[in-house]
């Protein structure tokens, strides 16, 4: 746990992307561009979670050349048809020993799309629960805490993750609900994580979030190259738009700008391993 005066000298006005996915095809052919533009709009900091064990391989090469750059290393819910059996938790364990690992993630559940071949509906709901779980055992054992991903599972996702609160926490990434629903999950420790929805004219509930949440009880992220804010909406998504995320936010909450970097990136050295 770094010092507080370590953090308040580390956070000054400086944005912290926690969720982007640098491993992402989309970025293979002007990746080191990307970047270099993320850090002229005053991003210091990048966590790139991984969705499966090659993407994890993937994203520690690149972090392995990059000081502003962690990863996250687990099974998105999407890809849980890759992992079967035991072995890949120990072949995950040991890519979370990585210097350059910083939590697990990103995990959770996702009903919205259609199961794999091979699966049904309720045979794939479980997989992926069982995936999860063994990820959350995974965190706790290693003490890292974890990104999580709902899309239309959040009774069952929050029935998984809150049994686990005295042993981890988790950031409900790209998160879209109300602060009621947040509530319970901010009173165990957890944190919520708006991406450029939240600069949409129709952002509504997100909007509302945002103006109520906590300073300390959220962070900021782009889940590029997807959901890029406005002025951008309609491009791919890259690092640096993280910048315009903190603006819409700060006028949503009637703060600076430099705030809402500073809260955000506090918060998140709080809650990531390795940044020293």
């Amino acid at each position: 746990m770094l010092d507080s005066r370590v953090l308040d000298a580390k956070s000054q006005g400086m944005f912290f992307d926690t969720h982007t996915h640098l491993g992402s095809r989309q970025f293979d052919g002007d990746l080191p561009a990307v970047l270099e533009r993320a850090r002229a709009a005053g991003v210091t900091r990048m966590v790139a979670p991984a969705t499966d064990i090659e993407n994890a391989r993937k994203l520690l090469a690149i972090a392995e050349n990059e000081p502003d750059v962690r990863v996250a290393v687990g099974i998105h819910p999407c890809d849980a048809d890759s992992v079967s059996g035991s072995a890949w938790v120990d072949e995950l364990r040991e890519l979370a020993k990585h210097p350059k690992v910083c939590a697990i993630g990103e995990i959770g559940l996702d009903y919205f799309h259609a199961p794999p071949e091979g699966f049904s509906l309720e045979g794939w709901k479980r997989h992926q629960a069982q995936v999860l779980t063994a990820q959350l055992e995974l965190a706790a054992e290693l003490k890292l805490n974890v990104i999580l991903h709902n899309r239309e599972s959040w009774d069952d996702l929050t029935a998984i993750v809150l049994p686990f609160s005295e042993r981890l926490r988790g950031v409900f990434h790209c998160f879209t609900g109300t602060i009621e629903q947040a509530q319970p999950l901010l009173e165990r420790g957890h944190l919520i994580s708006f991406t450029g929805i939240v600069s949409f004219k129709n952002a509504g509930i997100i909007a509302e979030t945002a103006k109520a949440v906590p300073a300390g009880s959220y962070m900021i992220e782009t889940d590029a190259p997807y959901l890029a804010p406005v002025p951008h909406r309609g491009k791919r998504c890259e690092p640096a738009y993280v910048a315009d995320t903190a603006r819409a936010i700060a006028t949503l909450r009637g703060e600076p700008v430099e705030k809402v970097a500073t809260d955000t990136t506090r918060t998140a050295l709080e809650f990531f391993r390795g940044w020293d």
